[in-house]
């Protein structure tokens, strides 16, 4: 699932040659997304144009003059941008053509994608509750220590819950808390004021250096270039349940936490 560090590299990739393009034209082929695409989308967006770019969360947001249109990939769809049009695959559900005949396409293969549009940003619902973004200067030891005091749940699943800190998803975590030597099973709110800044630091050093390597290909995410990313050879724990630990040797562990796969090392990452 594309995480924070791919929809950021997706947005970087896009940001010189949307910003000012005018909408020519805007193609729906499968409203049946994670919700159902706008009816009134080539009516919203037809004649105006990209003001500016910007992302919250694994939200990409595309901001016009009346409002703004909001995309996630979901669980394997990529926004691919065309210098000219293509025909579609079978998996190329929305199209938006711009005045110089280049296309920005979402190809989204489970339909686990979005695309919608908000009037007023803030109060739209897949936006109103998110919690802080884990790159902003804000985030720190002190910010962290005092959103953990009242979570009994494990640092793992806490960490990924959006409601407090929005964009850290399941590699991101797995890799964070190894680089932070902490136990992904240690409940959240046993963790030290210490612990908590160097697990804030671990963070945003593994989202920025994701961002730096372009993401992680897994499956179906790809640049908006068609270039993989490739953070993945920089994997200390996550999907390398087996294999010896890069730093003591000992045979990485995966467990299950919340439906979700969890990889450790439990010598690094003893409690």
């Amino acid at each position: 699932m594309p995480e924070l560090p791919e929809v950021e590299t997706t947005l970087r990739g896009l940001e010189r040659p949307l910003k000012d393009r005018i909408i020519a034209q805007v193609t729906v082929r499968n409203p049946a997304l994670r919700w159902p695409v706008p009816k009134n989308l080539n009516a919203l967006l037809c004649g105006q144009a990209v003001r500016r770019l910007s992302r919250r969360a694994k939200y990409l947001l595309i901001h016009f003059d009346h409002g703004t249109l909001i995309v996630h990939l979901g669980m394997s769809g990529c926004l691919c941008h065309l210098e000219t049009f293509e025909p579609p695959g079978k998996h190329d559900h929305v199209d938006l053509q711009f005045d110089n005949g280049a296309v920005l396409r979402l190809r989204d293969p489970r339909r686990f994608g979005a695309v919608l549009w908000a009037q007023e940003l803030e109060s739209h619902p897949v936006i109103a509750r998110l919690g802080i973004e884990p790159l902003d200067d804000a985030f720190n030891g002190a910010w962290l220590h005092r959103g953990l005091r009242s979570r009994t749940s494990a640092i793992k699943p806490t960490l990924m819950d959006g409601h407090l800190v929005v964009g850290v998803g399941n590699i991101y975590a797995s890799e964070s808390l190894f680089r932070a030597r902490i136990n992904p099973k240690l409940p959240a709110h046993k963790l030290s004021r210490s612990r908590c800044e160097r697990l804030a630091q671990e963070i945003k050093a593994t989202l920025n250096d994701a961002i730096r390597a372009g993401g992680s290909s897994l499956r179906d995410f790809f640049g908006v270039d068609g270039n993989p990313g490739y953070f993945q050879q920089e994997y200390y724990v996550y999907a390398r349940a087996g294999e010896p630990c890069k730093v003591c040797s000992t045979e990485i562990k995966a467990i299950k936490q919340g439906q979700r796969s969890t990889f450790y090392c439990p010598r690094c990452q003893a409690r």
